[in-house]
């Protein structure tokens, strides 16, 4: 009986705290520098969010070392869902990138909701000898390492998928790590390197104006911002279906009403067809997932990409 009541007076008060959520603003961490893909999405996202949660919802930028000093605050953060992370890729490869994190990227948080994905790109400029993948290949081999293909950083979405590639196609590419998705672009304009691959929001509108071509996407199917640009798996590479990604994570500990409340909302402006027309240009596909779901995917995100950085041989420890 005294089990029955214990039980049942945290129920009461679980449900009281949802219904009190959120009894102040709620601050939501971005933990990369204003004006780039996951801060435009945090900032329509949060718009929504503050609308429907009838609290002003503030988005924070702490960025620095990879986004991991914002994930650090979130982290220590009080578990009571004022305080959350709009996290990236990057969450789940950190943890084989910095030697020492001061938080613990599958333990410290409780995630909520996936938020969306962007397919990552591979891209030359229109003098680029190859037209698709097979070609691409095939410039590769007669010329080992004379190929350089330009990505947003060491343990990027790009710089990994790059080097999947590499792998599953046996041939050798030169990394060239670049400060973002921009000059990225303009050194691909300018010859410095021959390819791009990246999460490819930044280069939608160069392929508009037929100055970038695409050679391929990741992912399953086409993206609806760049539909003449053939997936990987349709050029004979399933294995290269994932892109980057955004979601949103709470301090470990946020009880699961909490956790549940803004799922449902986060769902909601997931399918807002204003932020999806606003996004569009980014090439950014929104879809929310369950907090469940959410956990499993950064599971299989931090497994697969370690043991490809062990297959590679990749040194990206900092």
């Amino acid at each position: 009986m005294k089990l029955f009541v214990a039980f049942l007076a945290a129920a009461l008060a679980a449900l009281a705290q949802a219904q009190s959520y959120p009894s102040k603003p709620v601050h939501l961490v971005v933990p990369f520098p204003p004006g780039g893909i996951v801060d435009i999405s945090a900032r329509l996202i949060g718009a929504r969010l503050q609308e429907s949660l009838a609290q002003p919802v503030l988005v924070e930028n702490r960025s620095g070392a990879g986004g991991s000093i914002g994930t650090d605050y979130v982290a220590k953060s009080a578990p009571d869902g004022h305080t959350l992370l709009m996290a990236f890729d990057t969450h789940a490869v950190n943890p084989h990138v910095y030697k020492t994190l001061p938080f613990d990227t599958l333990k410290d948080f409780a995630p909520v909701s996936r938020v969306g994905r962007i397919p990552v790109i591979f891209a030359a400029n229109a003098s680029f000898p190859a037209k698709n993948v097979a070609e691409l290949v095939k410039l590769a081999k007669a010329k080992p390492g004379s190929i350089a293909y330009g990505s947003v950083g060491a343990g990027s979405s790009g710089h990994l998928a790059a080097e999947q590639f590499k792998l599953l196609a046996g041939i050798d590419l030169l990394h060239g790590p670049f400060k973002g998705g921009a000059p990225a672009v303009t050194a691909l304009l300018g010859d410095q390197v021959q390819l791009i691959v990246f999460a490819a929001g930044a280069a939608v509108p160069h392929l508009k104006s037929g100055k970038v071509k695409g050679l391929a996407v990741t992912g399953k199917a086409r993206s609806n911002a760049m539909p003449d640009v053939p997936t990987m798996a349709e050029q004979g590479y399933p294995q290269l279906d994932s892109g980057a990604w955004m979601g949103i994570a709470a301090p470990a500990g946020t009880p699961r009403a909490v956790i549940d409340r803004l799922q449902s909302e986060i769902a909601k402006a997931a399918k807002d067809p204003g932020i999806s027309a606003k996004l569009a240009d980014q090439a950014v596909e929104l879809a929310s997932s369950t907090p469940e779901e959410f956990a499993a995917f950064i599971r299989a995100e931090h497994d697969k990409w370690g043991k490809l950085i062990r297959d590679a041989k990749l040194d990206l420890t900092q």
